[in-house]
């Protein structure tokens, strides 16, 4: 039998990508083969790569982004079934479906205890939304929403769109959303939220906005603001739409972009308090009660209740990944969530 290959997408240099064929390492005693069946693209943290806007830094919380340099594989939502195993390895777990924190790749080799195994009757592209449903669940433990309260969620890309779904189960008083492409404001509505506005034309036309967005601008009206748009200016307006003592929950990476932040004139005085929130961490006060394991068990049980697969826009096969990133990056406003497929 010859060199088995795969075939594993590089960022090579800013706006450039390609697929490289290279061989699959031999697989260990401990170790299972996993073939891929499909791959999410995450289109902030992906596009941050894609675009050389990642910070070279170093973070022993985060592995996965820490000191990046081209040429890297990089993407962390491959879903795929177990085909074949090492002499060490529950025989059990043959053709079982996984999911694995990889980079897009057709293929790879790892220890079981890599993988986290799908519930029965999920399918593999739901799987595929378990990253980003983490992350939503860590940003509501972090924001801890208080019954009656008034919510905005700034951002509808996957991960805000989770995290509305995830908000509308609450007893809130209102839930209201902001995005500035139609396609994911009207996904959002679908939740169900109280409204879904453009913060860009919004500003621009103050006076063809509804009675819902002028109260939101003219009062202050949110008690808790979630800022997951991946721009940084927008931390000033979820500044601005925050109420006295409120709290705002930081979920966006923005990476090496800046921004210039007004905290001088009314933020001095609001007592608002800015919550950083990171998926590869829990909260130290939480620390005692919750794991790893038992925040993806709640991840699994969102993904059962909330199935948003329906939010997949476009699927690519992994040799067409550079007219992924293109439209991510050109025509983002056509997009929800981009998956890679695998023959």
């Amino acid at each position: 039998m010859g060199e088995v290959k795969r075939k594993t997408i590089y960022f090579t240099a800013p706006g450039q990508v390609e697929l490289r064929e290279e061989p699959v390492p031999a697989l260990g005693a401990d170790e299972v083969l996993v073939e891929t069946i499909c791959s999410a693209i995450s289109a902030g943290t992906e596009m941050l790569v894609y675009r050389g806007q990642f910070p070279h830094l170093q973070d022993s919380h985060d592995v996965l982004s820490s000191d990046l340099k081209y040429p890297f594989a990089y993407g962390y939502a491959c879903v795929g079934r177990v085909k074949d195993i090492g002499t060490q390895v529950d025989k059990s777990l043959l053709d079982k479906l996984v999911f694995a924190f990889q980079p897009h790749t057709s293929s790879f080799i790892t220890r079981p205890s890599s993988l986290i195994f799908a519930p029965a009757s999920f399918s593999a592209e739901t799987c595929s939304f378990l990253p980003n449903m983490e992350t939503a669940v860590n940003l509501i433990q972090d924001a801890a929403p208080i019954l009656g309260e008034r919510v905005l969620v700034m951002g509808q890309g996957v991960v805000g769109l989770l995290v509305a779904s995830l908000l509308k189960e609450f007893p809130l008083e209102s839930l209201v959303t902001a995005d500035c492409y139609g396609l994911r404001r009207k996904a959002s509505l679908e939740i169900g939220v109280n409204d879904s506005f453009d913060p860009d034309s919004m500003k621009a036309n103050p006076d063809k906005t509804t009675a819902t967005q002028k109260l939101a601008y003219a009062q202050n009206k949110f008690d808790l603001t979630f800022e997951l748009s991946g721009s940084p200016p927008a931390l000033n307006d979820a500044v601005t739409l925050t109420a006295f003592s409120g709290r705002i929950v930081i979920g966006s990476w923005y990476g090496e972009k800046r921004a210039e932040l007004d905290l001088g004139g009314a933020f001095h005085r609001s007592r608002i308090k800015l919550i950083s929130s990171q998926v590869s961490t829990i909260a130290p006060e939480l620390r005692g009660r919750w794991d790893k394991t038992r925040r993806f068990g709640v991840a699994w049980e969102a993904l059962r209740r909330i199935q948003p697969q329906k939010w997949i826009t476009h699927r690519f096969p992994l040799e067409e990944a550079g007219e992924a990133y293109e439209l991510l990056d050109e025509n983002p406003q056509e997009t929800i969530q981009v998956l890679f497929t695998y023959s």
